[in-house]
């Protein structure tokens, strides 16, 4: 599977049916895959998918079994990784304590044949503080320093030489929730201002979703889906996307017709259930498990009236998080099971909300609603 977006065609990093064994397990699996220039790409997916892998093959670390990895349209396979035009941020930042922060930005620079003399150096490590905003930390040791402010030093370090292409692995892993958002921000505007290709290796689906243009989720060394944020959101091809990528109801359910528009379908507890199938998904067989899939905030919810015939599904508040703008219900419904609803502030009919042991009344229009192949 490719994956190219319109912005431009020309393409920074490319894979052509890539292959990587360590004996008896394949971590990547004839992986095909373009990134143009100037993205923010993401590999996402769990443990053991082969993002990480992927990722080493990009810096050099490992060599491709089989298939070709191209930079820049030129094969690197057998190239080490101080010969490509890559540099890597590690999750733990790799920094030297025994420099200043200026000699560790610098220190790429001090590595090259020929040397760059010491005036060219200081003015480049002066111009990469200020483009990651630590101008005046030159002089200060490593430890003095934040986790975010040395996170940006590492930044620094790898963007002073000027490569085609940064590789980050999972380099927010270590910090707190609000300095991660921080950071978020951060490197996205960093992308934008320096315009060269980012690739990100996270298991984190919110990481992944606020920064990245485009995101291939992976499996079992296969990419299972890759598109826009919106895209994979929207339009999951089947249930492991919808679950990967934000949160998701789940109805199994067997197909009994399956049209372009709708596909209809019954539940495991006898209820007929009906949706649309995403675009890129395969087709459904007749009498093939499938489940719908509906996202909780896209559920409404008010309080039950018994006199209302027409309520497709009444339930029971077992559960509710307050979040701030929204809350976050748990619903025991009969035929459904737990029903996962997000409420916006707005939305509830009492400031209050519901409270557990309240009786709702749920629903959903039916564009709202996807059918996912059980895979």
């Amino acid at each position: 599977m490719s994956d190219h977006s319109s912005s431009s065609n020309q393409v920074d990093i490319e894979f052509r049916n890539v292959t990587k064994r360590f004996e008896e397990v394949v971590a990547v699996d004839d992986v095909s895959l373009s990134v143009e220039r100037g993205a923010f790409f993401s590999f996402l997916g769990p443990s053991g998918c082969g993002k990480t892998t992927s990722l080493r093959l990009i810096a050099g670390f490992d060599q491709p079994s089989e298939g070709s990895v191209f930079i820049g349209g030129a094969s690197v396979v057998g190239i080490p990784p101080h010969k490509r035009p890559v540099n890597m941020v590690f999750q733990q930042y790799a920094l030297f304590p025994h420099m200043d922060v200026a000699s560790n930005i610098g220190y790429g620079l001090r590595q090259r044949k020929p040397q760059p003399d010491r005036q060219e150096i200081t003015r480049r490590v002066d111009e990469t503080l200020e483009m990651v905003r630590l101008d005046g930390y030159g002089k200060r040791k490593v430890w003095e320093l934040s986790g975010g402010q040395q996170q940006r030093v590492a930044l620094a370090r790898a963007l002073i030489n000027r490569p085609t292409c940064l590789l980050l692995d999972e380099p927010l892993a270590a910090l707190d929730r609000k300095l991660r958002r921080e950071m978020q921000i951060e490197l996205q505007t960093l992308q934008r201002d320096v315009g060269i290709t980012f690739i990100l290796v996270t298991h984190d689906q919110e990481e992944a979703l606020s920064m990245s243009d485009r995101i291939c989720i992976m499996r079992e060394g296969h990419i299972v889906q890759s598109g826009s944020p919106r895209e994979l959101y929207d339009e999951p091809v089947n249930r492991y996307v919808a679950d990967f990528v934000g949160k998701t109801n789940f109805f199994n359910a067997e197909v009994v017709s399956a049209s372009d528009s709708v596909v209809t379908l019954k539940s495991e507890s006898g209820q007929d259930l009906a949706g649309r199938q995403s675009k890129g998904a395969s087709p459904l067989e007749n009498g093939s498990k499938a489940c719908i899939a509906v996202r909780p905030e896209m559920i409404s919810i008010k309080a039950a009236d018994e006199n209302d015939t027409n309520i497709a599904l009444r339930g029971q508040v077992m559960n509710r998080i307050f979040l701030g703008e929204h809350s976050e219900y748990l619903v025991a419904t009969e035929g459904y099971g737990e029903v996962m609803v997000l409420s916006p502030k707005s939305n509830e009919s009492s400031n209050r909300g519901f409270a557990p042991g309240d009786h709702v009344a749920l629903g959903w229009k039916p564009e709202s609603v996807l059918v996912l192949g059980d895979t």
